[in-house]
């Protein structure tokens, strides 16, 4: 299988304390790949590390065959990102501070009227950035990270705070974007049941460790295996998140 990343013992540890703990993701090229994990299980900074944002303490990782820290300029030039709530100038339009992005990144200018094309903002591109709704901009920054269309997107918690509608929205514009220009993306959610509706490969992160990697149908297939009720995503998380924690106090005890 074509991998766009691979990562080798991935590890980054804060004093004593390990926020990722020797992890090793394959995501194949093309795919939509969802990272799960309890809150604190080390999904942002797996992210963040990826990006060039934190360095990792150990470990290495590989983004279309180019290497970091060695390679780091041409990585990030291929990876469009969404980290947590998009930030914009207020009172620019939503085309303005898109041409912003565009022109740090050294891109043409039909770079931003295609990315808010790409969002369905066409028609709201003169329109100011405070007065856009929540999900309009969502879907900006989600334009911010499309610019140019890199062959990779990072999105971590593209659908927070958005209401129903909202949500269904984005999810159907992720779900669309491989098969529109064929990125491969990387997206962390806690909301389990969107990353069933959208993702096809899963990575299952508790306490910086990776307790499974796979298709969803090699999911349910384990969490079968282990006498665990395989009715729906979020299920299967509780009970392996319950179980490793189970035995991370049997651990602890000994």
């Amino acid at each position: 299988m074509d991998y766009m990343i691979t990562t080798k013992q991935l590890t980054k540890k804060y004093k004593s304390f390990s926020a990722v703990n020797n992890v090793s993701l394959n995501i194949p090229k093309g795919s939509i790949y969802g990272l799960l994990g309890p809150n604190g299980a080390g999904k942002s900074t797996t992210m963040k590390m990826l990006l060039g944002l934190t360095a990792p303490t150990t470990g290495s990782f590989l983004i279309d065959g180019k290497h970091f820290p060695d390679d780091r300029l041409s990585i990030l030039k291929e990876v469009g990102s969404f980290i947590e709530s998009p930030s914009f100038y207020a009172n620019l339009t939503g085309a303005e501070n898109l041409d912003i992005i565009r022109r740090i990144l050294g891109l043409s200018q039909s770079a931003a009227t295609d990315a808010l094309e790409l969002v369905g903002l066409s028609e709201f591109g003169g329109r100011l950035a405070k007065k856009y709704s929540l999900g309009m901009k969502q879907r900006l920054g989600l334009a911010g990270a499309l610019l140019g269309r890199p062959p990779i997107l990072i999105l971590d918690e593209p659908t927070n705070g958005l209401d129903p509608a909202g949500i269904h929205e984005i999810r159907n514009l992720i779900k669309s974007l491989p098969g529109l220009y064929d990125c491969t993306i990387l997206i962390s959610s806690h909301m389990l049941s969107e990353i069933e509706l959208m993702a096809d490969e899963v990575g299952m992160l508790n306490h910086g460790r990776l307790l499974f990697e796979g298709s969803l149908d090699e999911l349910r297939q384990t969490a079968l295996q282990s006498g665990f009720s395989a009715n729906n995503l979020e299920d299967i998380f509780l009970s392996m998140i319950e179980k490793d924690n189970g035995l991370r106090r049997q651990g602890a005890k000994l």
